[in-house]
């Protein structure tokens, strides 16, 4: 599990629970936040919104985004520039047709992919134009996610103030009694309250970390490809780690120091 995504969810928990009942009702005011009819609004509408701007398919897979959101995602350069310095050394030593048996042990879709491609002897140019539209087309998929939980995030607190209204309009309904003013205006701003929560707690922070995790994959799958071009090109291995070593940062590169190509 992601740390950061579930510290922080929890944090945000915490804070909300904490303004509640440190008030001087205490725990009890817990009830006082609590009411279905505008759950059903807020997140009912808001999701109905949701579901009109998009495909079907692209809402099941906003939905099922928010695991990855809240798993740790293996995105490491550093790891994948240890591999490409290892399949430089590889190359140089035993040609690039060796590289088909060490990419039987590489899980790396993206990587092992490229290295078919050079492996098969295609032109470094068809091999950028291949992985370039491979990685077009991942961050494409992706940005439909992002727009999924950027969506909701809109639609959250303007289905809240729906809500809102339709409270006034009934507690306007009974101002006669005097005495149910202040329980119904409560319960009209819950439903802005339960929009603000589902915008700026829960779907602008999940858009926010599946942009981080789309970011990192795609410079990873950068990093991959400039690797697998240099070995192609027949350059040094230890050129090979410097190059790649730029995509990094200071503490990263020295992470690696030890794993550098030989000449």
């Amino acid at each position: 599990m992601d740390l950061a995504s579930i510290a922080g969810f929890g944090m945000g928990a915490i804070m909300v629970v904490l303004g509640i009942i440190t008030g001087d009702a205490g725990v009890a005011a817990m009830g006082n936040f609590i009411d279905p009819t505008s759950v059903i609004i807020t997140i009912g509408g808001s999701l109905a919104g949701v579901i009109m701007s998009n495909k079907i398919p692209d809402v099941i897979n906003g939905a099922k985004s928010a695991t990855l959101a809240l798993k740790e995602q293996n995105n490491d350069p550093s790891e994948v520039i240890k591999n490409i310095i290892d399949l430089s050394n590889t190359a140089r030593k035993e040609g690039l047709l060796a590289l088909e048996e060490a990419a039987n042990g590489i899980e790396d879709a993206f990587l092992k992919k490229g290295i078919m491609l050079v492996v098969d002897g295609t032109d470094s140019d068809l091999v950028r134009g291949i992985l370039e539209t491979d990685l077009v087309c991942v961050e494409a998929r992706h940005k439909k996610v992002f727009a999924f939980w950027e969506k909701w995030g809109e639609m959250g607190p303007a289905w809240g103030m729906i809500g809102t209204l339709i409270g006034l309009v009934n507690m306007l309904q009974a101002l006669d009694d005097v005495s149910t003013i202040g329980p119904n205006m409560a319960v009209a701003l819950l439903t802005t309250l339960y929009g603000s929560l589902i915008a700026n707690w829960i779907c602008s922070p999940m858009a926010s970390k599946l942009k981080v995790n789309n970011d990192a994959e795609i410079a990873m799958k950068e990093v991959t490809i400039e690797g697998l071009l240099s070995i192609q090109a027949g350059e040094n291995p230890r050129v090979i780690e410097e190059k790649l070593k730029s995509f990094l940062s200071p503490e990263a590169r020295n992470a690696i120091g030890e794993a550098g190509g030989e000449e």
